[in-house]
């Protein structure tokens, strides 16, 4: 079967998450880019230089993962090698976003702490966890791709510096999309409370019991399966 077929309702799905990023701002000319995968040998992946905003069903793309096109008539983002590396080094997501929301992306100009890492809102903690810097790399090449290494297997969000976000999650793009926006409001509470008096965390404690919330809701720790094995280590021990 034609993949533009049978992974039709996908597609619709996929084309309605990069209409989103663009109406927020997340994205504007040709930046950011998406990804999803479709079984274990086909990714759904945005073209080049095209605006989100513009996509449309005919313009997506899938690729094997040798980053071959295998259907569809625009060439893929410029960014495929970072997607190859991390589906390669993840086999457990699913979906992955890239993007530059404009509070989170406050981050990865600054010179100073990056509370990003830090436990603000039971939300974020349990459902997108820290968001580790990665090292400047040229854009489109190889170095940047490798640059995720270190990381790649401790967490599911990460920011680039003076770039972007990348976003990644077990479930479809929509969820991703959601980590995306409540990622984005954490970053603009934070970056609302530093000039009024400074930032409280949530306790090592209440950390420590969110690791109710995981059990309760069967949610899985951050980066590759068996990585963490609580928050309080994830927040704490690694920091």
């Amino acid at each position: 079967m034609d993949l533009f077929e049978k992974f039709a309702g996908q597609i619709e799905v996929f084309v309605g998450v990069c209409h989103t990023l663009s109406r927020n701002m997340y994205v504007t000319g040709h930046g950011g880019n998406l990804a999803w995968k479709m079984d274990d040998d086909t990714l759904l992946i945005t073209p080049t230089q095209m605006n989100k905003g513009d996509i449309r069903r005919e313009d997506v793309t899938f690729l094997n993962f040798n980053g071959e096109v295998v259907a569809g008539k625009r060439r893929p983002t410029g960014e495929t090698p970072m997607y190859i590396n991390f589906f390669r080094e993840r086999p457990d997501i699913r979906s992955v976003i890239h993007c530059h929301p404009p509070y989170v992306n406050a981050f990865a100009i600054t010179t100073g702490p990056n509370w990003l890492m830090r436990p603000f809102f039971p939300e974020t903690i349990t459902e997108v966890g820290p968001v580790p810097i990665v090292p400047y790399g040229e854009p489109l090449t190889q170095r940047l791709a490798d640059n995720f290494l270190p990381f790649l297997k401790k967490y599911n969000a990460f920011l680039m510096e003076n770039h972007g976000l990348v976003i990644m999650s077990r479930l479809d793009i929509q969820w991703t999309l959601m980590n995306t926006e409540l990622l984005e409001m954490t970053a603009k509470h934070i970056l609302h409370a530093l000039p009024n008096g400074g930032l409280k965390e949530i306790a090592r404690e209440d950390v420590r019991n969110m690791d109710n919330i995981m059990r309760t809701r069967n949610l899985p720790y951050m980066g590759a399966p068996d990585v963490w094995t609580s928050l309080e280590q994830l927040y704490f021990e690694e920091a």
